[in-house]
């Protein structure tokens, strides 16, 4: 073999090791789960009384959810006196009227709310979160999101455990209003229930931090201005007021049991616009808060845990390197006869795939789901997860590079179970160029397949195949959104008239 080839195979069993290390880190949340999964959180004590309390709707151009959003909120059973509902609103469109007549319609019930709208979207959505602080009147402050429809009981069983006077922030689990929808909606379920069944329980009763996910949690509000407020210099102002907070002490609760149903993207473009945002705001949070957590004199696995968890999405960028660099080993392994060196590199995609398969199933089992109702889709997950790479690594390099970029938000439907509303253009993930490069990634995996059949390397061919499934899903169902299920243009689903709307104004 030549020098080139020599560093060549190098390069490339070092990007599997490091993909390896981060795919064992699966197991360890695994364990970690499993070790810790009884120690269940309980109230410390009783509030002297029951607090006033503000819940926060951050939503910009929300036509299709807005109603549905405010009019659940307005269900939760907490004492009317005690409870002051915000709607901040960023939006540029029909939205608004809405959103003014719903608050109108509530108001006249009885209802302690108030409609905030901001013309220039400053620091977007952390920014409209500062705003309403300002004339908030609660001393516990829940966030809920446009596509979320929280349980009347959210207050009553969240609320006690800041009896504690260390605690500052409550989560709870995000539910899936239209699972049902799709095989991609029911990959994003598998992948939400991961990350919240066992992510969030092991890093919280494991003692490590975790972090409030935008929505669906509340806050004692003097932490959020303790660990420095709102901030919009990443585009996960939570993640960031999260690890903040954390390092100054406070401690968070999770309570899996409780359950806020959300909706889920239903197109391709909506779905990696979101992964996108997540993935460049936690290399930005990385970046900003990582150096400072590392020199600290928090516990080791405390650091660990941080490192892990918000470097994760470097394992799109080195997925990419890897899928460049995959068929061409195995073509330079073949042509010197190392045929047997193609199975050194099972260990390294047990280590990085198969755990991907331990860590759903456990997170549906634990849901009790039995069978094949949804273990049957872990090979689409695993494939979806690598055609994710390119956008994801994308957003992976602008952070590192500094690129900043606006808050994308994800375009809400209004769907529910297999039923969605016709929406208008505006309101679909937007289209790039992406999907070119992915449909060439998939073209290049067809290559390869061909070889390793032709060659008789059976080996390589289940792990050529689900990198050639999961680009050529990914890049045509990115091409081909729209065409289907939602109509080019219509009407909203909510008629506002114009004297309505002037009447809320």
């Amino acid at each position: 073999m030549t020098t080139v080839e020599i560093i060549f195979l190098g390069v490339y069993f070092s990007v599997l090791c490091v993909l390896a290390v981060y795919g064992s880190h699966r197991y360890r949340m695994a364990f970690l789960y499993y070790r810790h999964k009884f120690r269940l959180p309980t109230p410390k004590g009783v509030l002297p009384a029951m607090p006033r309390v503000t819940i926060q709707l951050p939503i910009f151009n929300e036509m299709y959810v807005v109603e549905r959003l405010v009019e659940s909120v307005c269900r939760i059973d907490y004492p009317r006196e005690l409870l002051e509902i915000q709607v901040l609103d960023d939006s540029t469109d029909e939205t608004c009227g809405i959103a003014r007549a719903c608050v109108e319609r509530h108001r006249q019930k009885g209802h302690d709310i108030v409609y905030i709208h901001r013309e220039n979207r400053s620091g977007f959505k952390a920014g409209a979160l500062e705003n309403g602080l300002k004339t908030a009147t609660g001393e516990y402050i829940a966030v809920f999101d446009a596509d979320f429809v929280p349980s009347p009981d959210f207050l009553l069983r969240t609320v006690p455990f800041f009896a504690d006077a260390k605690v500052g922030m409550v989560q709870v689990r995000w539910g899936h209003l239209n699972r049902e929808f799709s095989i991609l909606t029911q990959a994003q379920s598998i992948f939400l229930d991961g990350h919240f069944i066992i992510e969030h329980t092991a890093r919280n009763r494991s003692g490590c931090f975790f972090n409030f996910n935008g929505t669906a949690g509340i806050w004692r509000r003097i932490t959020i201005s303790d660990a420095g407020g709102w901030q919009h210099d990443t585009l996960t102002e939570d993640l960031d007021l999260s690890y903040r907070a954390q390092v100054k002490g406070w401690q968070f609760i999770f309570l899996p049991e409780v359950v806020s149903p959300a909706e889920l993207p239903v197109d391709m473009n909506a779905f990696k616009s979101q992964q996108h945002r997540w993935a460049k705001g936690s290399i930005q949070t990385a970046r900003k808060l990582l150096p400072m957590i590392l020199k600290s004199d928090l516990p080791f696995a405390v650091k660990r845990e941080a490192f892990f968890h918000l470097t994760n999405n470097m394992a799109y960028l080195l997925m990419v390197l890897l899928s460049a660099l995959m068929p061409l080993s195995m073509v330079v392994r073949f042509q010197h006869g190392l045929y047997g060196t193609l199975f050194l590199d099972l260990p390294f995609f047990i280590s990085a795939t198969a755990s991907v398969g331990v860590f759903y199933v456990a997170a549906q089992r634990e849901q009790g789901a039995k069978g094949w109702a949804r273990f049957k889709y872990l090979p689409f997950i695993m494939s979806l997860g690598i055609g994710m790479a390119i956008s994801n690594a994308k957003a992976v390099i602008e952070a590192l590079l500094g690129q900043q970029s606006a808050f994308a938000r994800t375009p809400k439907t209004g769907a529910e179970g297999k039923k969605i509303t016709a929406i208008k253009k505006s309101y679909r993930g937007s289209k790039t160029l992406l999907p070119v490069i992915e449909l060439s990634f998939a073209a290049y995996f067809l290559g390869a397949l061909w070889f390793a059949v032709d060659k008789r390397i059976w080996g390589s061919v289940p792990f050529i195949f689900l990198f050639l499934a999961g680009f050529a899903y990914v890049g045509l169902s990115s091409l081909l959104e729209g065409r289907f299920k939602i109509s080019e243009s219509a009407p909203a689903p909510v008629t506002v008239s114009e004297e309505q709307t002037r009447r809320a104004a």
